[in-house]
């Protein structure tokens, strides 16, 4: 079983101690997204887990635990979304010098092929057309040049969380043209930095020539762990997305960076009050076994 760590929040910027008591454990409980009284138990063990795959903006909190993540005998890379924006859209994250140098400490401790790098979604507005991102696009590339090997990028889906989140923000709607030339030019800038540019469930830029890729990749949990391995598709994601199976441990609403954009938050407000109900001891996210609830196995 591959640990997806997590789709839904931001597990090592709020939720480090809670993770690394969860390894100790052995397991982790998750609600149903859909049903929350069905409950999942996961197990999260070096015999049972092929793979943990953290999603990130900052985690500056476990580049001092890596050691401890290591010990678990569980492989593991990070996916780290770097984008461009301020705080207009990314409204709690710290300043991106600060988040550079936690991608460039990360990446010289693990090496570049586990940390991939997301510059997603890719949001259009007045402060952030085309032009724009190609020139925050190429200040990146050259900064994160030989300590990562591939960037997964998208343009962003106005989901109706997003439409309502982003009420504030005078979105621009690009002709498709602009966005092929868009997509051709970071693809170029990618390459001249030795990095590989791939989509992430985006058509628009798969048909403008670059490739599709997988977040929860077969081949990269193949080659950190020294182990073949070739995973089926995950039919719960959307699909166009190429990801193979996983099991998240996150969940949804509980993230406190507060990016307009973001697909797992519907309310900011919501997330904060989760986190209230945060407990490090746990084995959920936030909050506890209720009498109604039903703990089912999850096996794969």
């Amino acid at each position: 079983m591959i640990i997806s760590a997590s789709r839904r929040t931001d597990i090592p910027a709020f939720y480090g101690p809670w993770l690394l008591r969860r390894l100790r454990e052995g397991y982790a409980l998750v609600r149903n997204p859909v049903n929350p009284r069905l409950v999942y138990h996961i197990p999260i063990s070096a015999g049972k887990t092929r793979c943990i795959v953290f999603w990130t903006k900052n985690p500056a909190t476990l580049i001092g635990r890596l050691g401890e993540l290591e010990d678990f005998g569980i492989p593991f890379y990070f996916l780290f979304t770097l984008n461009g924006y301020g705080s207009e859209l990314e409204r709690n994250l710290p300043d991106k010098e600060q988040i550079l140098r936690t991608f460039v400490s990360l990446a010289r401790l693990l090496g570049p092929e586990r940390v991939v790098w997301r510059y997603d979604p890719i949001v259009f507005t007045r402060d952030y057309p085309p032009s724009a991102h190609l020139r925050l696009f190429g200040i990146l590339a050259q900064k994160l040049r030989g300590l990562t090997r591939r960037c997964v990028a998208s343009y962003l889906t106005m989901y109706n969380k997003c439409r309502r989140n982003l009420q504030s923000v005078q979105i621009l709607e690009i002709p498709a043209d602009r966005k092929a030339e868009l997509a051709a030019g970071l693809k170029s800038l990618a390459a001249t930095c030795g990095i590989e540019l791939v989509s992430c469930a985006c058509s628009e830029l798969a048909e403008a020539g670059v490739p599709a890729g997988k977040c929860i990749d077969d081949a990269l949990v193949a080659s950190v762990s020294g182990q073949a391995f070739s995973g089926k598709k995950d039919r719960s994601q959307r699909g166009s997305c190429l990801c193979v199976e996983s099991a998240d441990i996150g969940a949804y609403d509980t993230c406190l960076h507060n990016c307009l954009y973001c697909y797992a938050n519907s309310s900011y407000h919501t997330a904060v009050q989760r986190h209230r109900l945060h407990d490090p001891r746990s084995p959920l996210l936030f909050g506890r076994l209720g009498e109604q609830d039903q703990l089912l196995e999850r096996t794969g």
